[in-house]
């Protein structure tokens, strides 16, 4: 039984688009996990982390 594909595809007239990236490793048929601070592949243990996001309202005082 396939697992379902909820969430990796839009769909835009007749143009499919995916939402995730795909593991570089495995191929463009297994995707990356989307996490807060990092991607990763379930099958091979890839991963890459994101850029932390710049920190609100700690910018150097004038």
């Amino acid at each position: 039984m396939a697992k379902a594909r909820v969430g990796l595809y839009t769909v835009k007239g007749d143009t499919l688009t995916r939402t995730h990236k795909p593991c570089p490793k495995c191929g463009s048929g297994t995707f990356l996990a989307e996490h807060r601070d990092r991607r990763s592949c379930g099958k091979c243990g890839y991963l890459e982390t994101k850029a932390a996001p710049p920190a609100k309202g700690k910018g150097k005082p004038s």
